[in-house]
């Protein structure tokens, strides 16, 4: 058997999908690795294997995760086969190298595929609804789009990260006297620097607002309904946009989005990315997180934020000299609907489908903010070992209530690869080496576990087993694969 350290590494189709991404020519990318364009057009058609030399020399000169990039092609191989595993491809039967063998040699046409059917999946979805509400349907929403953007990236962005740390600097030298917080120096800053007072406003008049730019009178409007934390982030995000507001800019169009909507809310995505770097700059909050082992609450209470804003920003500590803990993150309504979903590790969510219902994430709505620990196995898949994760879930209050939601009305889960969890203070306690395991799936439709009492659905490719003489566990018996 060959030897990992002699085995060679093609990764041709990753790395032209680097380079597409980074919107480079072969020639700038040979110049940049200092190599010949000749040499790297050798590589990218899996020609020649990828050097040791070249791995670092990619990793200095883009900053990337080289386990990331060794990884590519794995996310887009599962989530080509769970598309492929919904009712409209009923009949279409794609073995694992035909799916390789589209992600290796055409990637273009393995996102054009994705965007597709996810800009499908979601006019489905609204279709679906609408007619329940005896609604007609509008135009397909952009925030899978923004989504997807952002999960490409590991939902980390350097220059922001660079761009709210510098800010936060200076927001320390110039607090005014007798002043603390972040809020006042923001508050100064917006004023001196660029004109702008901020005011708090009775509800009533705000109506639906929570935060509102009055551009011609110069003045931030924040409903009286948003808490302290709430209102810091409001103000950050005013002092992001009038600070870098051009940067802002560059970064949505360099983007590339498919319409103006989606673009303007993924300059949003970006505006509240660098607002959070403002509140939490990169190196003290990453270094307050090591520190308390991963305490949400303690790092709230340090940086004056809130839970919520901690725990998504848990999410980006991607930096290569100061990485963090690889969280993922989910955030649930009573209803399941999932309004949040970031990771900076590897955890394999559906995209196209719910949680699955034996994750603990909506127990939390039984203990309302309290940490339900729990760990959990995803199943094997393709070939490839299933994983163990430690996760944590709490509830969090909705901001800006409208006087009929409870008091708190979503749910936060997080988790980490169990490798990680030593590092964190919710673990403590645990036996890790041998722990008590959930097993868990993907989308009911998706999932080869058997039996479940928590099943919704029976998997698309499985055959129904119903038994006229026995009533099974599950609801949806099926006949083995």
């Amino acid at each position: 058997m060959q030897d990992n350290a002699d085995r060679k590494l093609f990764l041709g189709a990753r790395l032209k999908r680097l380079r597409r991404d980074l919107g480079l020519t072969q020639t700038a990318m040979a110049e940049d690795l200092s190599v010949s364009p000749s040499y790297l057009n050798h590589i990218e058609r899996n020609q020649r294997p990828v050097s040791a030399q070249l791995l670092l020399k990619l990793a200095e000169t883009y900053d990337v995760d080289l386990r990331t990039l060794n990884r590519a092609g794995e996310i887009d191989e599962a989530r080509l086969g769970e598309i492929l595993a919904d009712p409209v491809f009923k009949g279409v039967s794609a073995p694992r190298h035909e799916l390789m063998q589209v992600i290796e040699e055409a990637p273009a046409v393995a996102d054009a595929l994705l965007r597709l059917y996810q800009a499908f999946d979601d006019q489905r979805a609204r279709a679906r609804a609408a007619a329940e509400h005896g609604e007609g349907l509008d135009d397909a929403a952009p925030a899978d789009w923004v989504r997807e953007f952002v999960q490409s990236r590991g939902n980390h962005f350097p220059d922001l990260d660079q761009m709210g740390e510098a800010l936060a600097h200076t927001l320390a030298r110039e607090q005014p006297p007798h002043a603390e917080g972040f809020e006042a120096a923001a508050r100064q800053r917006l004023a001196v620097a660029h004109g702008l007072t901020v005011r708090t406003v009775p509800s009533e008049v705000m109506v639906e607002w929570t935060r509102r730019f009055d551009l011609h009178r110069r003045r931030l409007l924040l409903s009286e309904s948003l808490g302290p934390s709430s209102r810091a982030f409001a103000v950050a995000y005013q002092l992001a946009l009038s600070e870098h507001g051009g940067d802002l800019n560059a970064m949505a169009d360099a983007a590339r989005a498919p319409d103006p909507a989606t673009r303007s809310l993924l300059k949003v995505a970006m505006t509240n990315t660098l607002a959070a770097a403002i509140l939490m700059p990169y190196t003290a909050f990453h270094r307050a997180a090591e520190e308390t082992r991963y305490d949400l609450d303690r790092l709230a209470a340090r940086f004056g934020v809130s839970y919520e804003q901690v725990a998504h920003r848990l999410t980006t500590l991607s930096r290569p000299t100061a990485r963090g803990v690889p969280f993922f993150l989910m955030r649930v309504d009573q209803a399941g609907n999932i309004s949040k979903r970031y990771a900076t590790g590897a955890f394999p969510f559906s995209r196209f489908g719910g949680a699955c219902p034996r994750w603990r994430l909506h127990s939390a709505f039984r203990t309302p903010g309290r940490i339900i620990t729990q760990i959990i196995e995803t199943p094997e898949q393709d070939g490839k070992p299933g994983g163990r994760w430690f996760t944590f879930a709490r509830t969090v209050e909705r901001q800006g209530r409208d006087g009929f939601g409870e008091a708190q009305d979503l749910a936060i889960g997080m988790g980490c690869e169990l490798q990680h969890a030593h590092r964190l203070i919710y673990a403590q306690g645990l036996d890790l080496q041998n722990p008590e395991v959930t097993p868990i799936g993907p989308a009911c439709r998706l999932c080869h576990r058997h039996p479940c009492a928590e099943r919704a659905a029976a998997p698309i490719d499985r055959p129904l087993a119903v038994d006229d003489w026995a009533k099974s566990l599950s609801p949806y018996p099926f006949a083995a694969g």
